[in-house]
This record gives C-alpha cells, sequence and structure tokens, in this order.
C-alpha cells in the first residue's frame, strides 16, 4: 500500500479524505479534536512539500441533504488554529465553485470541502458523486481510518476515479499497529473485548480465537456467556438467542488451548442511576431482582494477572457502564493494567476510547486507535473497502 511519501507532490492538486466527525458545543465550536490532531502530519507533511491541499470530510448524520448545523465551518477554524496556516472553507464539495477555487489554488494552499453527507451520493457510493470529488485532484490520499470499512463514494468510490490514489500516515500507522499486534504479536496475545451485545462483538471473538492465547470477556455481553454456563444474572442485559452460541465458543476456546476469562464477581445495582442501589456481589450471587453493571475487584485483580504476564494486548469495549463513576472501575482497572504492563498495548476506538480519553494511564498505551467500527472489523478478520481500493 503506497502512501504520501511514495509520490511527487510538490504543485499538485490532492484530495485528502479525513475524518473530522468531531463534536461540536452549543457555540457550534469544535469540543475535542483529537480527531483532527490526529492528521496533522498527513496535512503538514503535504502542506511543507507544496501540494494544494483539498480536503474533504463528513459531519454527523445530515442524511443526504444540507443542514446547518452539519456545516464544517467550526472546523475549518479549529484546523486553522493548529495548521497555523489560512484554511478556506467552501460552501459545497463538488461543482463549479470548487473547481473555480481549485483552480486559484498555489503550492500549500488549504481548502476545507463543505460536508460530504449533505449529497446522498456519498453514502450511496455513487459513481457519478465520486467521480465529481475526483476531478479536482492528481492525487488523491486517504486518511480516514474510521471510516475506512464504509464503501463510501469519499473513501472506495473515488480510487476508481483519481489518477493515483496512496493512503496517508495515519491510515498506514493503524494498519501497521493493528498487523503487529495480531497477525505478527509477541505473546502471549491477550485481547479484551467487552460492551452491551455479544452479537456485535461475535465475529470479533470467533475470529480472535484462532489468534490469542487468552481472551478477557466483560460489559454486558458477558451475561450472555455466563447465562450459558447456568450462571443466574437476575435482570441483567442478555441476548437469549445467542445462549447457545456463547455456550459454544466457549467450548471452542477450550478446544483450541485459548484461555477464556469471564467475570467471578461483578457490581450490582437495580437500575443504571448513581443514587441505585449498589453492591458488591459473587457472580453466582446475583439478586434476582437487580443487573450486573460492572466488573467486581476480584474479576478485575484476575484480569490484572492475565495482563501482566502478556506480551501485546488488544482491547475493545468497556467493562460497564462506565458514563457512571459507581459502574466505571473495571474499565479504568483495564487502562492502568494494560498501562503498566510492559506489553505492546493497543485500544480500539468508540467507547472504549471516550472512557479512557484524557487519562494519565491512556498516555502510556502503545497505540488508541482512531477507528471504532473499522478497528472491529479488523478484529473480525474482514479487509476494510477503503484499504483494499489502496492495494
Amino acid at each position: 500500500m503506497k502512501t504520501i511519501a511514495d509520490v511527487s507532490i510538490k504543485d499538485k492538486r490532492v484530495l485528502v479524505r479525513v475524518d473530522f466527525n468531531v463534536p461540536l458545543n452549543d457555540k457550534q465550536e469544535v469540543s475535542e479534536d483529537s480527531r483532527i490532531r490526529a492528521v496533522l502530519p498527513t496535512l503538514k507533511h503535504l502542506v511543507e512539500g507544496g501540494a494544494k491541499l483539498i480536503i474533504m470530510s463528513h459531519l454527523g448524520r445530515p442524511k443526504g441533504k444540507p443542514a446547518p448545523q452539519f456545516s464544517l465551518s467550526p472546523v475549518a477554524a479549529r484546523l486553522e488554529e493548529l495548521l497555523e496556516k489560512p484554511v478556506r472553507m467552501l460552501d459545497d464539495c463538488i461543482g463549479e465553485s470548487v473547481k473555480q477555487a481549485v483552480e486559484q489554488m498555489s503550492g500549500g494552499d488549504v481548502i476545507l470541502l463543505e460536508n460530504l453527507r449533505f449529497y446522498p451520493g456519498e453514502e450511496k457510493n455513487d459513481p457519478d458523486f465520486a467521480a465529481r470529488l475526483a476531478e479536482n485532484c492528481d492525487i488523491y490520499v486517504n486518511d480516514a481510518f474510521a471510516v475506512s470499512h464504509r464503501a463510501h463514494a469519499s473513501v472506495e468510490g473515488v480510487v476508481k476515479a483519481a489518477p493515483v490514489s496512496v493512503a496517508g500516515f495515519l491510515l498506514k500507522k493503524e494498519i501497521d499497529y493493528f498487523n503487529n499486534a495480531v497477525k505478527t504479536p509477541k505473546r502471549p496475545l491477550v485481547a479484551i473485548i467487552g460492551g452491551a451485545k455479544v452479537s456485535s462483538k461475535l465475529g470479533a471473538v470467533e475470529n480472535l480465537l484462532n489468534r490469542v492465547d487468552k481472551l478477557i470477556i466483560g460489559g454486558a455481553m458477558a451475561n450472555t456467556f455466563l447465562k450459558s454456563r447456568g450462571v443466574d444474572v437476575g435482570q441483567s442485559k442478555v441476548e437469549e438467542d445467542l445462549i447457545e452460541t456463547a455456550g459454544s465458543i466457549i467450548r471452542k476456546a477450550k478446544e483450541k488451548g485459548v484461555e477464556f476469562l469471564l467475570p467471578v464477581d461483578a457490581v450490582v445495582a437495580d437500575r443504571i442511576d448513581p443514587g441505585a442501589d449498589i453492591r458488591r456481589v459473587s457472580i453466582n450471587d446475583t439478586p434476582s431482582d437487580m443487573m450486573i453493571l460492572d466488573i467486581g475487584p476480584e474479576t478485575s485483580a484476575m484480569y490484572a494477572r492475565a495482563l501482566n504476564e502478556a506480551g501485546t494486548i488488544v482491547w475493545n469495549g468497556p467493562m460497564g457502564v462506565f458514563e457512571i463513576p459507581a459502574f466505571s472501575s473495571g474499565t479504568m482497572n483495564i487502562l492502568k493494567d494494560m498501562a503498566n504492563s510492559g506489553a505492546l498495548t493497543i485500544i480500539g476506538g468508540g467507547d472504549t476510547d471516550a472512557a479512557v480519553h484524557g487519562s494519565d494511564d491512556a498516555r502510556k498505551i502503545t497505540y488508541i486507535s482512531t477507528g471504532g467500527g473499522a478497528f472491529l472489523e479488523l478484529m473480525e478478520g474482514k479487509t476494510l473497502p477503503g484499504v483494499a481500493a489502496l492495494i
């Protein structure tokens, strides 16, 4: 997979797909800019190399039509501060106005196109829309790992229309880190899978059974595995239709010699609320009128021992309802133990990134991915459409 380091960029029109789907506050200002910062190495390389830089992204879910609250204008303002260079914000992403703006560019200039999802052709991967995006570039760059699992016009379709297509530094880094961690890991390789549903992580769990030495399960999805073992989990969320599948996964793990770790104690409550009746119980003593909302301290200690022995750790999905402090200890303990393990550590994006963002321990993690769904699909063993198009 070629990158921008492999092509000549001076005075070339370079169209870069990034993920600037960032949160905005009530004043329509960027409130968290890590996704913008993540692509700065690529953008600065292009600016400093004299490219005519044309940036495109989506923001929110405008459902195929213009919506002022989803304009990328606030992002342009923040990007200008971070790049320390003027960023011209356009009011469209295709058409004559864009063509004219690009024709006026000099090497080192920067343009940000308006929200791609203001057009239905983006998410439909419409070839005509993709061609209209590509008509203003000499080189297309994908540096949007977080959306590379989507076969959208700006991710996959544009590659068929652009003269040259390459990866940005962030995309290359994401793929390399994952491959090093899962395909050629320093062992033991330990994977931690959490979150709400077995159904959303089933493919990842089944694929990882062929690769890992130990598999740690947490979050609400652990309830389905526990119930498959005959554990009464009270009012906890369970995917009844997957109980048999969960039991089969546990048996497969044993057959493959994979250590499969489930909670042995839990933090339970009568409702998901800071003011709820909260207790710590053995996993076999979950009250029938309460629900499991976090792993308990004995489970955290057991998981810590597994992590301390690891050579490589990959984590996707929180251990509990981390948004409420009373149910966040399990997730934060996992983070702390990963940070102090001495292993190569990688965290998948989405909820996991949100749970650990800004903590001192998060700064000790080897790599925190920018992609939630994309990272999960890699864990499932899938090839991302946005990556496959570049190969």
